[in-house]
């Protein structure tokens, strides 16, 4: 009988968003493919470090439990068949047993395989295969690989973050304040505080998210929080728009345009999703943390991104 991945929370996930692979891919970006693929064949006894996405990884990974299999992630990646076999050792190394499925594409776009995996979310380093991602309907963010690692003050508990407009929700109202100004928007927030706003891209992830956590776990938990610059009256909205989708979230933190760092930093994510960049770097000092490309925000990003497809994920 074949393998399924039916009733499980799929990541797929680059090399560079799992592991510190930094030094080696300035060898890569330096020219020199041959001299990075000779590198990861001689380090191949040698576990690469945690990079920014991992402890989100491992945490999603510990559902697997009692013989059930919850969570696949699935390394989906640029670099070379040669690379992947480090990236399988040290994923065993870390105690990472659970990876045991990888496409490894030497350069080419891997963003296609996200389709046949049904991935329900895409981490990477390259911004191009986030935007293609994106593009084509599945949640992915660009991870920010100078990042600070997550704390390890919740062993038991998976902690996401999310923004709210391009994210969660669609940007509809980011498009009001963009165009119109920020009192525009509040009145367009509280005129249509009852009506639901249309799913953003992180949608497919949250939902995932939400029918793994009715599952239950006696070793995990997952906890989640909606931070956003929104401020009362906008306030409404969002929250109304999560009870028709049937989804609470743990924490809700509407900051009215503070940075959001420090509060992220007390919240302790294990990883951060926005789709403005800005917050993206301020968040990065204190969080893991990833760039969703989408939305007006980004508008032309996508274009730029794929002139700049290089280097590897």
């Amino acid at each position: 009988m074949s393998s399924t991945l039916k009733d499980q929370l799929i990541v797929a996930i680059s090399s560079r968003a799992l592991f510190d692979f930094e030094e080696e891919n300035c060898l890569f970006e330096s020219g020199d493919a041959h001299a990075y693929t000779r590198l990861q064949l001689d380090r191949i006894d040698q576990p690469a470090a945690p990079g920014v996405a991992f402890s989100l990884v491992k945490k999603l990974l510990a559902f697997n439990t009692g013989g059930i299999k919850r969570v696949e992630v699935v390394m989906l990646s640029r670099n070379d068949p040669v690379s992947g076999m480090r990236v399988f050792r040290s994923a065993q190394a870390h105690g990472l047993k659970h990876i045991q499925r990888g496409v490894f594409t030497q350069g080419r776009d891997p963003f296609h395989y996200l389709k046949p995996l049904g991935a329900h979310l895409f981490l990477s380093a390259n911004g191009a295969d986030v935007a293609q991602a994106l593009a084509l309907g599945y949640p992915a963010a660009q991870v920010a690989t100078q990042a600070v690692r997550a704390s390890d003050a919740h062993p038991t508990e998976v902690r996401i973050a999310f923004d709210g407009d391009a994210v969660l929700f669609s940007d509809e109202a980011e498009r009001v304040f963009q165009s119109d100004g920020l009192d525009a928007f509040q009145n367009h927030e509280s005129e249509k505080a009852a009506l639901p706003l249309p799913p953003g891209p992180f949608h497919p992830f949250l939902t995932a998210l939400h029918r793994l956590q009715q599952t239950g776990n006696e070793a995990m938990r997952i906890r989640t929080a909606l931070v956003t610059a929104r401020s009362a009256p906008a306030n409404e909205r969002p929250i109304r728009t999560l009870l028709h989708w049937g989804i609470t979230l743990d924490e809700a933190l509407f900051l009215g345009g503070l940075p959001k760092g420090e509060f992220l930093r007390e919240f302790q994510p294990d990883f951060f999703f926005d789709d403005q960049n800005g917050h993206i770097q301020h968040a990065a000092r204190h969080v893991p943390a990833g760039h969703v490309a989408a939305g007006i925000a980004n508008a032309g990003a996508s274009n730029h991104a794929q002139a700049k497809n290089t280097g590897q994920p």
